[in-house]
């Protein structure tokens, strides 16, 4: 199944031979970076679907365009005990990805040049396909996204993105100036870098295409890539959510969620979102979730890339959302720490906010939400032990009363029922942002 136009193919695989993206040094490491290890942690996809924590050991990944081997490396930290399989049409990508996962120690990794088009030809069949900044490259997104699907195993996830083409309107403008100057005739070097640099910055600033597109940053050795990436991109596409969706009909596959879901609920564009207009507040409740991205998107464009989550339609794992669980259901939960969470840095901060009485921003370590997050030192002790290993919530109620026996206002013994109360507060107001995982036993 040929997915791309062969002569289009061959201009995209020489940008990407003469410049490797992206161009990270090899022994630059994530491990520090944990909102990038958060998203690209087959447990997050997992559990936003099916509400169950999934050991990653043994799991087969795909990075599908997997360029010079950094989110391979990536996958790799964020999934310990997966094997991953990069694919890329570039050579001299696929050979920097090797370098890059042999010298930070992943012997589980293996690389070929091999297109999306010819997954099929493999025997190989995947957990996880990560197919990061390439989907927007095809002309038919619903058949490349069929070609990765022959190759997800029923219950597997498919992570993917498109370039918006509202938000990113100006820059395909950019793009097609740049084009008809001809610059992109060929396969975009210095030469044609430098012309583009010239041009942006003899246009006045008062231009709208430079005013929105342009960035001092850009001129030098270091902003090479931003203006190949965003003037001249062989081949690059916008697509809106209603074509995105078209593409998931298209392969027959099922839309789990955005990948930065908290950042798109349509709600949080009103002042009040407890006060909306009536039209609003009758129709909402009705309107499909694909529907309501829509309407995100045409009001608020601000986010370049539609990152999704997908899968086999009907593989879902049935589930009461937590807001509508018993306490006879509470009694029974396991609760997750996110492994992304288990850092040394945390347990020593946690442990000093404990000792010090003082909140545990949390946040501070892993802003996957634009919220302030903070625990207070009289709950944070509950953490403590979810560090090694998950705890029963039972488990913890009973460490809260070995910690404080006794209310610190009234000195009467601890109320067992109060507690109980506040840890589901708490915990549910985590499990909603995606610091903890809940699951029913």
């Amino acid at each position: 199944m040929q997915v791309q136009p062969s002569d289009l193919l061959e201009k995209i695989r020489h940008q990407f031979d003469s410049a490797p993206y992206p161009r990270i040094p090899i022994d630059e490491s994530p491990k520090d970076k944990l909102n990038t290890l958060y998203i690209h942690n087959l447990v997050t996809a997992y559990y936003f679907r099916n509400q169950k924590v999934i050991d990653t050991k043994g799991k087969v990944i795909l990075d599908a365009g997997c360029g010079s081997g950094y989110k391979s490396l990536v996958l790799a930290e964020a999934n310990p005990g997966a094997k991953i399989i990069g694919i890329d049409i570039s050579e001299e990508s696929i050979k920097l990805a090797r370098q890059r996962l042999e010298f930070h120690g992943f012997d589980n990794a293996e690389f070929h040049v091999l297109g999306i088009d010819d997954l099929s030809q493999s025997n190989w069949k995947f957990d996880y396909i990560n197919c990061d900044e390439l989907l927007y490259l095809f002309d038919d997104i619903g058949k490349a996204l069929k070609a990765m699907k022959a190759v997800l195993k029923p219950e597997g996830i498919i992570r993917s993105n498109l370039h918006s083409s509202i938000q990113r309107f100006n820059y395909f403008c950019a793009q097609k100036v740049f084009t008809m100057m001809g610059l992109m005739d060929g396969n975009p070097e210095d030469l044609e870098m430098e012309i583009v640099v010239e041009i942006m910055k003899a246009l006045k600033d008062t231009v709208y295409l430079k005013k929105i597109t342009w960035n001092s940053k850009y001129e030098g050795e270091h902003g090479k890539e931003k203006i190949l990436m965003n003037y001249l991109f062989q081949g690059d596409k916008g697509y809106t959510i209603a074509e995105m969706f078209d593409g998931f009909r298209t392969a027959d596959l099922e839309f789990i969620s955005m990948v930065n879901q908290g950042e798109w609920n349509l709600i949080d564009l009103f002042k009040e979102p407890d006060n909306l207009p009536a039209f609003i507040a009758m129709s909402l409740p009705e309107s499909t979730v694909e529907e309501q991205l829509q309407l995100f998107e045409l009001m608020h464009p601000v986010h370049r890339l539609l990152d999704f989550w997908c899968g086999h339609p009907n593989q879902a794992q049935s589930f009461v959302p937590v807001e509508e669980w018993t306490d006879s259901v509470w009694e029974n939960v396991k609760v997750h720490l996110h492994p992304q969470l288990r850092t040394p840095d945390i347990r020593e901060e946690l442990i000093a906010c404990v000792t010090e009485i003082r909140p545990f921003a949390l946040a501070n370590y892993l802003p996957i939400v634009k919220d302030s997050i903070s625990i207070d030192s009289s709950m944070a002790f509950c953490f403590i032990p979810l560090l090694d290993e998950p705890q029963s919530m039972m488990a913890l109620v009973e460490r809260w009363k070995q910690v404080r026996p006794l209310n610190p206002v009234t000195l009467e013994p601890t109320d067992v029922s109060q507690v109980f109360y506040m840890l589901q507060q708490l915990f549910s107001r985590l499990e909603s942002f995606g610091y903890v995982m809940l699951e029913t036993t």
